[in-house]
């Protein structure tokens, strides 16, 4: 029977013993590349560029930021429209985490995921983060739209909020405080992505462990990825000519004239 514990396909069939991974190379890595690559077809599923071309039949990457992101789904087209974004972009995450975690396990601890149960830590999370790590590359650099996607802060969210909820709410609340201050979502984004793997070591640290080489890594890259595709943001910050969030309905006139 499925549960937050479940251990997998690959420890159902294998086992969790100490050569277990020697043992059975061919599967192990078939499972692993399996993981990685549902999570990157499925996070170039990029909805924000679905919803502005099927329903309002142009391509949210020619306004505003030209970044194809529920921010500026919200600044272009509105409310409905990011609130699309907000629920497909989560749905697509939860399902390649899901995937790598019903083939190499969830293994849910003080709610946190720990994935594979083996006797090396260094398999820890080696389905469910590498799934969730994809995703987030295939959102920015999404195959079925010439690699020029999003920014992977909604996956990277959704990715923390299903396999650390607790981190994910300290993130969330620093990422609140910080637009709520500056109106600058993408200071928050950074922010809160720089957070993530401090916590993660703070959180295994607080249980006096060390946390697994494969779930540290992970959330570093994940950092880094996000950090790295909002440096025009950054630079924008930095000059005082980043746009701050504004609820105001006016990014209709300026698509219109962007549009001219």
């Amino acid at each position: 029977m499925f549960s937050l514990n479940y251990g997998g396909l690959f420890a159902a069939i294998c086992g969790s013993h100490t050569d277990v991974v020697l043992d059975n190379v061919v599967l192990f890595f078939a499972f692993l590349l399996l993981s990685i690559a549902a999570g990157y077809l499925l996070g170039s599923v990029n909805t924000a560029i679905v919803i502005s071309k099927v329903f309002y039949r142009d391509d949210i990457r020619k306004y505003g930021s030209g970044n194809a992101g529920m921010t500026n789904m919200l600044r272009t087209f509105g409310g409905k429209a990011a609130i699309g974004v907000l629920v497909g972009d989560m749905l697509k995450t939860v399902l390649a985490i899901f995937i790598g975690g019903v083939l190499f396990g969830f293994g849910y601890i003080n709610a946190f995921s720990m994935g594979y149960n083996s006797d090396y830590m260094m398999y820890m999370g080696i389905g469910t983060y590498t799934a969730g790590l994809a995703a987030v590359l295939g959102h920015i650099f999404p195959v079925y739209y010439g690699f020029r996607g999003g920014k992977g802060v909604l996956v990277s969210a959704t990715m923390a909020l299903m396999l650390s909820p607790i981190l994910f709410l300290i993130m969330f609340a620093v990422f609140v405080l910080i637009v709520a201050t500056t109106k600058y979502v993408s200071l928050g984004s950074v922010t809160s992505a720089i957070l993530y793997p401090i916590l993660v070591h703070g959180f295994f640290r607080m249980y006096q462990m060390t946390a697994p080489p494969t779930i540290l890594l992970v959330t570093i890259l994940v950092a880094c990825i996000i950090v790295f595709a909002h440096k025009e943001n950054l630079k924008r910050i930095s000059n005082r000519t980043e746009r701050q969030l504004s609820f105001k309905k006016k990014e209709k006139e300026q698509r219109d004239a962007d549009a001219e």
